[in-house]
């Protein structure tokens, strides 16, 4: 039994050893000497005494009686007077006596009365939320069993997203750092700035020539800054977006990395040889949406798919030949042209699809690429660093990947990324890295949803790789893992 229950007990046990107590002392507090027992009489009266005393003188007419019954059947004390008539025992000093405890036994009875009315009432409440406290009980039981469960979930979740952010740490003290590096970069401009006005007010004071280098010096560092800022490690690529179907199997389309602010225009060049003709599209949603272009003749028709759009010029491989060709559209003139040493062509290295694919052309953040193979490499690929100005080899990196073996490939931030195939089933699964000259195999999904990739190109301004598949214009979106240096800068 629970503690409220044990004193409501207590409380009845002492109210019945205050009727005992009433019952058995009550006469002799008047000074009576002579009981007697007599059985319990029912009928007439309100209540039923079980136990009755009664207190006689030797006459009968002038007696006196008192009847004291020690509990009825609800558990109260009831006490009864009889008392002889008032002539014979209004001067008596017993009666008086009687009177005065009389009073104090009735008090007593209500009193009683109400205490066993309040512990009642409370019996049945506490047994009330005896029950209520059980359930409530039971009920935390439950929500503690369950909290459990959830707090051991939650903390596997949490662990495994803490190892996920693990690798976090350390590109955000690097973050702190460039922070610091681009915080230089404004002040330099900033008292740049303040030549450039001095300037203009006193010609010839500088010396025009040191100052252009100044400029070019940090318009170079801030434009290293950015490289660096924008490069990661490639770790996911989204799901394809078409954004056209049109032309043939074979073709390539791209926009200018290096074009200014609010230059969205789209390049596009159906076929893999033996064609001149690239079309000019004003803005990605001309694109998408009309067939409006304007259409540039080039002097020689390309070879593959790997042209590539860079600064306003076009940079595309001359059909059957390991000639590297720059057209300037602003001139409509051959800028630059030179052969690409020791390169495979005319299917000598192509990709896996065929296509005349042997010299791929592409930019990242770091520049204008070459990747193509050679005999000397026994087929591999090779990977070279152009000028774009001159497209002389500024560094070249050989790999141990069969160049026939691959189905397409890309460069972001100084790595080569190499697809396993180029239909059915695709994903990048070879990574050269010519920043550290290391190669890994990884494992990225790639959905190749039209079933025939024939370019596979990245642009560094969108953060996305453009792609032809199977005559489908195709965007894909790129999450970079960023790793950054500020200490090269």
């Amino acid at each position: 039994m629970s503690v409220p229950l044990l004193k409501i007990g207590v409380v009845l046990s002492t109210m019945a050893m205050i009727t005992n107590w009433m019952s058995q002392t009550l006469p002799s507090l008047v000074g009576l000497n002579t009981t007697k027992l007599t059985a319990a009489q029912g009928g007439g009266g309100g209540g039923y005494p079980d136990r009755s005393t009664g207190v006689l003188p030797a006459n009968p007419e002038e007696s006196w009686q008192v009847y004291s019954s020690a509990q009825d059947s609800e558990g109260r004390c009831v006490c009864t007077v009889v008392a002889p008539q008032q002539s014979m025992c209004s001067r008596d000093a017993r009666t008086k006596q009687l009177r005065q405890l009389l009073e104090k036994v009735q008090n007593m009875t209500q009193s009683i009365q109400v205490l066993d009315q309040r512990t009642q009432r409370d019996l049945q409440y506490v047994e009330k939320m005896e029950v209520q406290l059980r359930g409530l009980e039971t009920k935390f039981r439950q929500v503690e069993e369950n909290h459990k469960q959830n707090i051991a979930k939650q903390y596997k979740a949490i662990k495994a997203k803490m190892e996920e952010l693990r690798p976090l740490i350390p590109v955000l003290e690097e973050y702190k750092a460039d922070a610091k590096l681009v915080l230089q970069f404004k002040e330099e401009v900033q008292n740049l700035t303040s030549v450039l006005n001095e300037l203009q007010e006193e010609m010839g004071a500088y010396d025009y020539e040191e100052l252009h280098n100044r400029v070019s010096n940090l318009e170079e560092r801030l434009r290293a800054c950015m490289q660096k800022l924008a490069c990661g490690k490639l770790t996911g690529i989204s799901e394809p977006i078409t954004i056209k179907t049109s032309g043939s199997r074979f073709g390539s389309w791209m926009t200018d990395p290096l074009a200014p602010e609010g230059d969205t225009r789209v390049w596009y060049m159906d076929g893999y040889h033996n064609n001149r003709f690239v079309r000019e599209y004003k803005s990605m949603q001309d694109f998408m949406s009309t067939d409006n272009f304007t259409s540039h003749r080039l002097p020689h028709p390309w070879s593959g798919t790997g042209q590539v759009v860079y600064n306003g010029s076009i940079y595309f491989n001359k059909f059957q030949s390991h000639v590297i060709i720059k057209f300037d559209f602003r001139t409509s003139s051959i800028s630059k042209s030179r052969p690409l040493d020791y390169a495979g062509f005319n299917n000598a290295y192509h990709y896996a699809w065929g296509g005349h694919s042997d010299i791929d052309l592409m930019v990242d953040e770091g520049g204008l690429w070459a990747i193509y193979a050679t005999h000397q490499n026994a087929g591999n690929i090779v990977i070279s660093k152009l000028n774009p100005n001159t497209l002389q080899i500024i560094k070249s990196w050989t790999t141990n990947h069969p160049k026939r073996s691959a189905g397409e490939s890309f460069m972001i931030c100084g790595t080569l990324y190499v697809t396993n195939g180029y239909s059915g089933g695709t994903k990048v699964y070879y990574a050269y890295s010519t920043n550290s000259s290391t190669y890994e195999y990884i494992d990225i999904a790639f959905q190749n949803k039209y079933s025939h990739i024939s370019m596979l190109d990245y642009n560094p301004r969108d953060r996305a790789l453009y792609a032809w598949n199977n005559g489908h214009q195709v965007l894909y979106n790129v999450t970079l893992f960023h790793v950054i240096r500020s200490v090269e800068l």
